[in-house]
């Protein structure tokens, strides 16, 4: 275990007391008990996930407290909990990189974990993987607590996102914030109706994660204490690995872990 790395996860608040609050987390599940699709994110749950096993689970997977008294204040992400999944993470990264496998990068957080992934995305392509970027420019409609909002499928140096429609793809906001499952089914649609290839790993977060894993795609990704779906898709077998993190801090505290995962999958440029 490398001290130095657990240290830096709780001194940027990556790990360690984190900003998500409970109470945020707690409606989170509660909704996610309640099957609503904002929160499932493309995770068809087979179990019974009321909000005792969902605090129970996120318990175990992310160190938060497991009293169901605790209803508001900061939540706590295990650090230790955190880098050994960073390290399995790194395993499969290191495994497809082997294979020279397709690989499918997306991310519902551009504004905070793209340069992550674009590491990732960068030395995979240059370890002889295909860095698919599929139905670029294509519109997606996505259901949002705001309405139905218009966006494009956009990527950056080969890591997928979503922009509002009309915004331009160059020199324009870095991409929006979301949850949903589609942009994922949308790529892998027009992957298929092309004949391939297909991916054979799938990184990312929120619906790229869950839309991919739920469609039998090998998926592993980042979750916040308020993203119960991607736990319980590992949980159940359709998600491989899960990073228990705060997926809100500033950008540039997440590429000292892009490092990490390539330093462990023996990928570094």
């Amino acid at each position: 275990m490398e001290q130095g790395v657990l240290e830096y996860l709780v001194g940027c608040g990556i790990a360690g007391w984190v900003a998500t609050g409970r109470e945020v987390s707690l409606r989170s599940y509660r909704l996610f008990a309640a099957r609503d699709p904002r929160v499932l994110i493309g995770i068809d749950p087979e179990g019974v996930w009321g909000e005792p096993e969902l605090i129970g689970l996120m318990a175990e997977k992310c160190g938060v407290s497991p009293d169901p008294r605790y209803v508001e204040g900061p939540d706590l992400i295990d650090p230790v909990r955190t880098l050994l999944a960073f390290d399995r993470f790194a395993e499969r990264v290191a495994e497809v990189a082997q294979r020279k496998g397709p690989v499918l990068i997306g991310t519902g957080h551009p504004h905070r974990l793209l340069g992550f992934y674009v590491g990732l995305a960068d030395a995979l392509s240059a370890a002889g993987c295909a860095v698919l970027t599929p139905a670029q420019g294509r519109r997606v409609d996505i259901t949002t607590r705001f309405g139905l909002r218009t966006y494009n499928l956009d990527y950056v140096r080969g890591v997928a996102f979503v922009r509002a429609h009309g915004v331009p793809g160059s020199g324009g906001a870095p991409g929006a914030h979301s949850h949903s499952p589609l942009p994922v089914r949308m790529a892998l649609a027009a992957l298929a109706e092309a004949g391939g290839p297909l991916p054979e790993l799938v990184i990312g977060d929120h619906g790229w994660v869950c839309g991919a894993g739920q469609l039998g795609f090998e998926a592993i990704g980042l979750a916040d204490t308020d993203d119960p779906a991607l736990f319980v898709g590992e949980a159940e077998g359709r998600v491989s690995v899960v990073v228990p993190l705060d997926d809100g801090v500033r950008s540039d505290y997440y590429l000292p872990l892009s490092r990490y995962v390539l330093n462990r999958a023996c990928l570094s440029q």
